[in-house]
Order: C-alpha cells, then sequence, then structure tokens
C-alpha cells in the first residue's frame, strides 16, 4: 500500500491529491507555506489505522490550481473546495483535520457544513471566534504594522522576499532560530521584512532533511507564493462574508493538537477552553512536547496517535 497522486476537477478548478489507504475518509489540510507534502508522515498511519486519507494541495498551492485575482481565495471559496472534493471523492462526509492556515479551514468547514463534516481536528491554529473589529484592524492594534499578517497585505512585497532564495526561506521557516525582541512571537522587528527576525541553522534538526527542503523549494520555485498570500489578503473579506455565523457554535465533535513551543499559543490562545460553548464536543485537547509550530513534521508519532484516539472513537 502507497499513496497515489491523483488530480479531480472541483469547485472550477483542478485540485492534485494524495491518497493512501480505505474506510472512512479523512481529509489532511496543510498551512502556509507548505503543500500536501506536509503530512507526508500521516498518510501511512492513518491508511494502516482502517482510514481513506486523501491529502490535497490546496487552491493556489502545489499542483492544484492558482486562479489569478486575490477575490478568488475568500474563505467560502477554501471552504466550497474541501466540501467540493469529499463529494468528488464520492463520499457524503469526512472527518476534516488541518494544520496552520489548513486548521482554519478545517474549523470553518464544520462550523459551515456540519451536515458534510462528521468530525474535526485542528493543530496548531484553534477556531478564532469573529471579532467584533476587521481582523487587520485588530492586528494593527495588537501587533503593530509590522505583524507578518499586516505585511502580507502588500501587493508583491512579501512574494518578492520570499522567492529571492527559496531554499533559505524554507530553512529559516521550518527550522531557523527566530531572534525576535518582542514580547509576542509572530511581530515584526521593524526592518519592513518577514525573514528579518528569523536565523537560519547552521545544521538541520533531525525532523527536517535536505530532501525535504528540496521538495518544497521546487514546489514553491514553480508556482510562487502569491495564491497562498492570497489567503491573507482575504481575512478582512471573510470576516465581512461570515457575518451571519457571529457567535455560532462548532458542532462536529472536535479535537485540538497544539505544540508546547508553537508561538500560535501566545498570539492566537485557544478560547474554546475559556468558552466551551465555543465547540461544545470537544473531546480532547493533545499538548505536543518538545514541539513548535510545524507538529505533525515535528512529532509525528504524537500527532499520529492523537488523531487515531480521536478517529477511532468517533
Amino acid at each position: 500500500m502507497s499513496p497515489e497522486h491523483r488530480h479531480v476537477s472541483v469547485n472550477g478548478i483542478t485540485m492534485h491529491y494524495t491518497e493512501q489507504g480505505e474506510g472512512p475518509l479523512v481529509l489532511l489540510l496543510h498551512g502556509f507555506p507548505e503543500t500536501s507534502y506536509s503530512w507526508r508522515h500521516q498518510l501511512r498511519p492513518l491508511a494502516e489505522a482502517g482510514y481513506r486519507v486523501v491529502a490535497p494541495d490546496q487552491r493556489g498551492y502545489g499542483s492544484t490550481d492558482c486562479p489569478e485575482g486575490v477575490d478568488n481565495y475568500t474563505i467560502l471559496h477554501l471552504v466550497g473546495d474541501v466540501v467540493g472534493l469529499i463529494h468528488a471523492l464520492g463520499e457524503k462526509h469526512a472527518v476534516v483535520v488541518g494544520h496552520d492556515w489548513g486548521a482554519g479551514i478545517a474549523w470553518h468547514a464544520a462550523l459551515l457544513r456540519p451536515d458534510v463534516v462528521r468530525g474535526v481536528a485542528g493543530v496548531s491554529v484553534p477556531p478564532i471566534p469573529r471579532g467584533p473589529v476587521p481582523p487587520m484592524s485588530d492586528a494593527r492594534e495588537r501587533f503593530g504594522e509590522d505583524f507578518y499578517q499586516v505585511y502580507f497585505q502588500q501587493p508583491h512585497v512579501a512574494e518578492a522576499e520570499l522567492s529571492k532564495d527559496i531554499p533559505t526561506t524554507f530553512r529559516k521557516l521550518l527550522a531557523g532560530t527566530r531572534t525576535a525582541t518582542g514580547e509576542g512571537e509572530g511581530e515584526g522587528e521593524g526592518d519592513g521584512s518577514f525573514l528579518g527576525p528569523f536565523t537560519a541553522p547552521a545544521s538541520l534538526p533531525g525532523w527536517l532533511t535536505e530532501a525535504d527542503i528540496a521538495t518544497f523549494t521546487g514546489q514553491f520555485a514553480t508556482t510562487g507564493f502569491t495564491g497562498g498570500l492570497n489567503w491573507y489578503r482575504n481575512l478582512d473579506r471573510n470576516w465581512e462574508l461570515t457575518a451571519a455565523w457571529q457567535d455560532a457554535p462548532i458542532l462536529p465533535p472536535a479535537l485540538y493538537i497544539s505544540g508546547e513551543r508553537d508561538f500560535v499559543r501566545r498570539v492566537c490562545p485557544p478560547d474554546m477552553l475559556e468558552n466551551p460553548g465555543l465547540v461544545p464536543d470537544l473531546r480532547a485537547v493533545v499538548d505536543v512536547p518538545d514541539s513548535g509550530h510545524w507538529t505533525q513534521q515535528e512529532r509525528p508519532a504524537e500527532v499520529n496517535k492523537a488523531l487515531v484516539d480521536f478517529l477511532n472513537d468517533l
């Protein structure tokens, strides 16, 4: 049993996905800047546990289409891709698992289509309730103009920085040391860049290989970074589009997994722990020791066990 690569027409685009196993459908949604390759350590273990595991390259990434125009990357497009993929695979519902931005899509898919999402798991990023003001206004107020999400709003600027030396970009982001002096991780240094606070490692950690760096480099050398950055450029538009779901609970059974050293824990604390009504069927919260942001790549054994336990309990 080995993974297979396929393409399917979904929601007006051609989507590439990697698939392994048979059984109830589990979708694995990657984050930024990643592709389905970030789930390479989950495919076989989940398939061997009795599941049909599908990891797509999401809209704007990898071998999936990258439509032109920022307005083609709203939350409704991205959730529509997930629902469309489930149906295109011949299934009525699925468990949706996401990391980073993929977690945001997973939580929103569960919120908007609980009839299709029979379970949801977020890795790193918790569900973030819709706030009283647009997200970029809130980000500027909390973190200032150097916050990376604010920086990403500028057309072409982040693309040029991230694409200048793609291998170094991934060495810094996946394994680099952060030299920020600010109190909150994710804040800029005032140098007008995103990568400035990161120092590339002298050698890669044990969980990351030169072949991994080469794979991500090859993928983004082909597609560029605009597709993924356009997700960030719709944050305020998404706030407008989701007004009808203000304060609505996420109803499907849920799991939250977080690396103990993940900067997201400080930038986006999991409000669901203080407000149980946000995710009323939260089955478990798993803290992964000795893990940063790239949790399923850094500590696959712990993540795989948490996912299998959750899946088997549904």
